[in-house]
């Protein structure tokens, strides 16, 4: 079981934090926050021509039918650079719903191409759809059953850049098999843009250590800074593995555990950002509020992490008592 990026893998997440480094996501995230989907659209084309929009769509669609560990390394760029917008919903749990309702013809080969995003609602783990209003296809995963939904009104999330929506349906449902494995894919793109972010925000909190200055040197001198930044670093080293393993087995016990290990790492960096920027982190302007929020958001989203606890308890129980 590899539980690390193949080198391939690696060299195509350079090469996709460079394109996203030069790309102006910060801006294009405002626009989004505003209501103003043009610039993150085009951030999505581009994405789109490099192939990340074809991942999960069957090759037969245009599609690269590629696995969930490609997923996930694709997806922790995005969460460490804050990309608006429903990643695991277009990346991972629409492709896989749409694929297996048959109708390839219909949304997957503009899906593939980037020309549409897709969102979708499946209560009790996701009880609005994420930014709706921007989606070409919108679902309805419920009861088994999944249809074409349409966004009725909009709620407020703790990012700026999420906007959710309730959602009814708009034809009729088919029953679907495929549920629970879009569901699981969903979690695990979550939990890599959560493994993502905790970077972002370790990344940001060593920089601001080493020239932030006080008592007449960098504040990352001081041990308490640093072992806050150490106690980071393990633990969303710690988390990886964990995220791999799920992405191998897709079995629901290690996707709840790679969850809960990467919304804790996370949230753990968030807290200790936070800390070392003292009050300049909680300003807009500044910009580390972009990372904040989108953990907070995101940890709760596609199952919160006592859903997840719960579902783990209940499968290693479940384990035990056929050993």
């Amino acid at each position: 079981m590899n539980l690390t990026p193949a080198p391939e893998q690696a060299a195509f997440a350079a090469g996709l934090h460079n394109m996203l480094l030069a790309a102006r996501v910060p801006a294009a995230a405002d626009a989004w926050a505003g209501g103003d989907h043009g610039p993150g659209r085009r951030l999505w084309s581009r994405l789109a021509e490099l192939g990340v929009t074809a991942l999960a769509v069957p090759a037969g669609c245009g599609g690269l039918a590629a696995g969930p560990a490609d997923l996930v390394v694709v997806a922790e760029e995005l969460g460490r650079h804050a990309v608006p917008g429903p990643v695991a919903e277009t990346l991972a749990a629409v492709p896989t719903l749409l694929a297996a309702l048959d109708e390839p013809g219909r949304w997957l080969p503009a899906l593939a191409e980037g020309k549409i995003l897709g969102t979708l609602a499946a209560p009790p783990w996701l009880p609005y759809a994420l930014d709706a209003d921007a989606a070409g296809v919108v679902l309805l995963a419920d009861r088994g059953t999944v249809g074409p939904a349409r966004a009725g009104a909009s709620k407020p999330s703790l990012d700026r850049a999420r906007r959710l929506f309730e959602v009814s349906p708009a034809g009729p449902a088919r029953d679907c098999p495929a549920i629970a494995r879009a569901l699981d894919l969903g979690a695990l793109v979550c939990a890599a843009q959560l493994l993502g972010a905790g970077r972002a925000l370790l990344d940001a909190a060593t920089a601001h250590a080493r020239t932030r200055t006080q008592f007449g040197g960098p504040i990352g001198r001081f041990q308490a800074v640093r072992h806050r930044l150490a106690d980071v670093a393990v633990g969303l080293e710690f988390a990886r593995p964990l995220l791999y393993a799920a992405a191998v087995t897709m079995t629901a016990r290690d996707v709840s555990a790679a969850k809960v290990a990467c919304s804790d790492a996370a949230n753990r960096a968030a807290r200790t950002a936070l800390q070392v920027h003292g009050a300049i982190g909680y300003t807009q302007e500044h910009g580390l509020g972009r990372w904040l929020t989108k953990v907070r958001a995101l940890s709760l989203s596609w199952g919160t992490p006592a859903g997840h606890r719960a579902r783990l308890m209940a499968e290693l129980a479940e384990g035990d008592r056929w050993n």
